[in-house]
């Protein structure tokens, strides 16, 4: 019965470790079973062993389970129980090997030097044999593995109590301690003939086997209603990602694999079964974001482990889509990336939105610019006249030397030397009206601040004059350039330019200055200020004015503003507007420097 016992749940853990494989204490439990049936069965031999050499044969090969018990039993408590020390595992090892020897060498066996005959005793209603003989000192030897083995035991357990896993402790730590407690004292006082009994150390075994088998079902159990929950999870994480239109993946580095669930493969375009490496997931990238992808992900092992990036995937049927990804590389011991987990989310309708949005915008942006150049009109129309006449002068006077006959090289060549440079003046207040009036896409470049300001104030140069404003320019010198679009920062200082002169209509003449300025930020930012002399902004409304449709002129549309503050959180900076402590206010707006990135 203790052999079918041990047999069942050794071969119950034995398919436990086949599936799986790094389960090395239901293992070594399966092994303590395994022996403690094969004790079992020498045990019985002895009781029914009919001539000495019978019985002590049975006894000196029963020594043999002994050991495999005593070994797995360590291996056991140090994988399971996490404890032990090793010193003490490795010495109760080395001394129950070291009993093997004068097993098979001195005397008949480990415990008798010589016995003499078999005593017939009743247990529980049958007879059984009994030895009679003399005791062999070695075996002292075997009963100190096992009083070592019961202290490894004991100070194992204790650890774990003081760890807080009280029941294994007691579970594991204390039946076993107890079993081989038991059948120590008990082979030492049969062996040494102060009992006469037979050998029944498989039935203390079979305790340990039963409250190691116990604990370990109660492990598979747990495990099975985690695995449970961990499906039932994993059922409302992919009902959550399906939602969120959220496509979970992650990267093993060492085999170059990917997995995928079937939302981002959907987005991909790649079928359930297709195997996914790096490389076809980079070709069905858009070309010009592949390199993006791998820099972003470079960066992300040699860094902090932080992934996120913004890319284009061209699938088979040659739709676009837009897909944002963001992940986290884990590293093992060494600093090395293991793997790395993430999420990719569609978003290619944000994307068309934000497309038309940005349409919208400059749609919006240069019926702004045409209605500024209609304010401007009577100071452009000033602007050209001034050079068409002097042309026109010029020209009727070379027309009188010629009438006259009056010949001279040097004045005809002063003439058409004036008439080339005011050809050069209009030609140059034209290109500037064709840059402003004309429609593009948002194109960032590097540019010089203060010559960006210098062509705005050139532009409106006969407006400043008209309403009796005078320009201060306080640029600094060695600046680096600004990353920013010409066409839209023009028309942001355009808008702050009118805004400022039509502040000062209530000034004095005298008393109406324009100031301008750069600097270099904090954060690898250039400001540029726009100062006036006006009557400032209103306590209260220093964000309200930058709301649209918020206008404080009589024929304002209440865009120019919060057009502007957009155009400038686009290019990655930030206006806003404060009173001057003399009267007046200025407006101030930060733009990135240029780092060098590919236009």
């Amino acid at each position: 019965m203790t052999a079918s016992a041990c047999l069942t749940l050794a071969l119950m853990h034995v398919c436990i470790w086949c599936q799986q494989r790094d389960a090395w204490a239901n293992l070594l439990f399966a092994l303590t079973a395994v022996a403690t049936a094969a004790l079992a069965g020498f045990e019985l031999a002895m009781m029914r062993a009919e001539m000495p050499a019978a019985f002590a044969s049975a006894l000196r090969w029963g020594h043999l389970p002994v050991w495999v018990i005593v070994v797995s039993l360590v291996g056991f408590v140090q994988l399971y129980l996490r404890a032990g020390r090793p010193w003490l595992a490795w010495t109760v090892c080395g001394l129950r090997t070291l009993s093997l020897l004068p097993n098979f060498l001195v005397g008949q066996n480990l415990n008798y030097r010589e016995i003499t005959g078999l005593r017939h005793l009743p247990f529980f209603g049958e007879p059984v044999s009994v030895a009679e003989g003399v005791a062999n000192p070695w075996m002292l030897v075997g009963q100190l593995s096992l009083l070592l083995l019961v202290i490894f035991v004991a100070d194992a357990a204790l650890a774990v109590w003081r760890r807080g896993d009280r029941r294994q402790a007691l579970m594991v730590g204390g039946s076993i301690v107890l079993a081989l407690l038991a059948a120590t004292v008990q082979a030492v006082l049969v062996f040494w003939g102060m009992l006469r009994w037979p050998i029944t150390a498989s039935w203390f075994y079979l305790g340990l086997v039963a409250a190691m088998a116990y604990e370990l079902s109660r492990d598979a159990l747990r495990a099975a209603q985690l695995t449970r929950e961990l499906r039932a999870s994993e059922q409302r994480m992919t009902l959550a990602a399906e939602a969120a239109n959220l496509g979970v993946w992650f990267r093993e580095f060492a085999r170059n694999e990917i997995w995928a669930s079937d939302q981002w493969r959907a987005m991909f375009g790649f079928a359930k079964s297709e195997r996914l490496e790096l490389d076809r997931v980079l070709q069905r990238l858009h070309p010009d974001d592949r390199e993006v992808v791998r820099q972003a992900m470079a960066k992300a092992t040699a860094g902090d482990g932080d992934y996120e990036t913004e890319y284009r995937v061209l699938l088979p049927d040659g739709r676009l889509r837009w897909i944002v990804s963001r992940g986290r590389v884990e590293f093992n011991g060494g600093g090395k990336p293991v793997r790395m987990r993430g999420v990719s989310v569609d978003i290619t309708r944000r994307k068309l939105a934000e497309l038309e949005i940005q349409s919208h915008r400059e749609e919006v942006a240069h019926l702004l610019r045409v209605a500024s150049l209609g304010e401007l009109s009577t100071a452009l129309a000033h602007e050209l006249n001034q050079p068409l006449m002097a042309i026109l002068s010029n020209a009727q006077a070379a027309q009188r030397f010629l009438a006259q006959d009056k010949l001279d090289p040097a004045e005809i060549r002063e003439i058409l030397k004036d008439i080339v440079a005011d050809d050069q003046r209009a030609s140059e207040v034209i290109c500037r009206l064709r840059t402003l009036l004309k429609k593009g896409e948002f194109q960032p470049q590097a540019l010089d601040v203060n010559e960006l300001i210098q062509d705005v104030i050139k532009l409106m140069n006969g407006d400043l004059a008209a309403r009796a404003v005078s320009v201060v320019t306080e640029f600094a010198a060695g600046l680096p350039p600004i990353r920013g679009d010409r066409v839209q920062l023009q028309q942001v200082l355009i808008n702050l330019i009118l805004n400022a002169g039509d502040a000062m209509t209530q000034t004095a003449a005298g008393a109406r200055v324009l100031t301008l300025r750069s600097r270099r930020g904090e954060g690898g930012v250039i400001q540029i200020c726009v100062a006036d002399t006006g009557s400032g902004v209103p306590l209260g409304d220093e964000q309200k004015i930058f709301e649209p449709y918020h206008t404080t002129k009589a024929a304002g549309l209440g865009l120019g503003l919060s057009l502007s503050r957009s155009m400038i959180v686009a290019h990655g900076g930030r206006l806003w507007v404060e009173n001057r402590a003399g009267g007046g206010a200025v407006f101030c707006f930060t733009l990135p420097e240029w780092k060098g990135e590919a236009r």
